[in-house]
């Protein structure tokens, strides 16, 4: 449990059935190791929170302190991203590596499952009929799929894209048939503490209160470098290192006649280039290179991942975005070439791109490259 309304609407309904249950709250961030206090720190207040729905449904509650995983695991990977000039996403790493990775390790009984409050759903089925298998079919064990939530606006599969197979077995997704608004009407119907709470945003480290620059800028040195229109090779303005821009964001440059956009970093010249309008052809792209790529099911990826004419998939490399058509070929075990269809803005390296078939979240990988044109 979180302390959200997300969370304590999943721990009613199952606490509403038979199941022997209790809840972990997980305190990821030591705020201590910024100001050497806990005073005023948010997970408290979370924390709190959590007890008091815990006290109205009558469930055991404890908490469990994964910082120093999470530091190790997350957030110093996520450091060495940003200041290379990527941008990574630490919540999908966090979902791998600490909810459904260090946590999980903790569930000391085999038995045991992991419920949460994420917008997704798991269906258990075999794997596709192929020639390979056509005639032992009938004994193929089914398998967990992880599949989008019925409330696509609130979908969060994405951010559970990178969870090995055995942790999604052990998973439950109780909203994954609800709507957020019926979630919070459900909140309030049974009186619930967190029923008017606020939904968080943001990275879970950095707060709703801080800017993100001003809280990196406490780990990562300052690196200036220039800001140049690629459209006229002229020095426009300057910035504090390649963190503090990603790939799409309105650069902010002063002086100039129309707004001016990120459409590259040079990470050798420390440079990052600008183009004039959000609609500049030099914003999209129409490949990518994925590495460290890790299917859900890990002995049987998609067979045509090898043909000639790819893998045709949906992929999205942004939590807020619709998934495009595209197709995936392997050039490595864990290396993928992805083409979209229709060449797309706003793609970095380091943003985790992910693919479907269709509603089902096959696996993904962390984008290492960006190509204007396909291959």
């Amino acid at each position: 449990m979180s302390g959200g309304v997300d969370s304590s609407v999943t721990a009613k309904l199952l606490a509403d059935q038979d199941y022997d249950l209790s809840a972990v709250f997980m305190r990821n961030w030591d705020t201590r190791d910024e100001s050497g206090t806990d005073s005023g720190c948010e997970w408290k207040k979370d924390w709190e929170d959590v007890q008091r729905v815990c006290r109205m449904l009558g469930i055991p509650c404890r908490m469990v302190d994964l910082s120093r995983e999470y530091w190790t695991r997350v957030f110093e990977p996520a450091l060495e991203m940003w200041e290379a000039g990527d941008t990574p996403n630490p919540d999908i790493w966090c979902n791998r590596e600490v909810k459904f990775g260090a946590l999980m390790d903790r569930l000391t009984d085999a038995d045991a499952w992991l419920a949460t409050g994420h917008y997704a759903r798991k269906v258990w089925a075999r794997p596709p009929r192929q020639i390979s298998n056509l005639f032992a079919y009938g004994r193929i064990p089914s398998r967990p799929q992880l599949r989008r939530a019925t409330d696509r606006t609130k979908d969060q599969t994405y951010y559970l894209s990178a969870i090995p197979e055995q942790s999604l077995a052990r998973a439950l997704f109780p909203l994954a048939p609800y709507r957020k608004t019926a979630v919070r009407e459900m909140a309030h119907k049974w009186g619930l503490p967190t029923a008017s709470r606020e939904e968080s945003m943001g990275i879970c480290f950095v707060g709703e209160k801080r800017r993100f620059d001003n809280f990196i800028s406490q780990y990562i040195p300052p690196a200036p470098g220039r800001i140049v229109d690629l459209t006229s090779g002229k020095t426009v303005g300057t910035h504090q290192g390649l963190y503090t821009f990603t790939i799409g964001q309105n650069a902010r440059v002063k002086g100039m006649p129309e707004k001016m956009f990120v459409a590259r970093k040079d990470k050798k010249e420390n440079t990052i280039y600008v183009v004039p309008g959000s609609t500049h052809p030099a914003l999209f792209r129409k490949s990518i290179l994925a590495d460290k790529w890790k299917w859900i099911w890990g002995d049987n990826p998609p067979p045509d991942i090898d043909g000639r004419g790819g893998f045709r998939a949906q992929v999205q490399y942004r939590h807020r975005m619709f998934a495009v058509p595209c197709r995936v070929y392997r050039l490595r075990d864990d290396v993928m070439r992805i083409d979209f269809k229709d060449p797309q803005p706003s793609v970095a390296t380091g943003q985790v791109a992910a693919v479907w078939k269709n509603d089902w979240c096959l696996g993904c990988g962390v984008i290492s490259e960006t190509h204007i044109g396909s291959g």
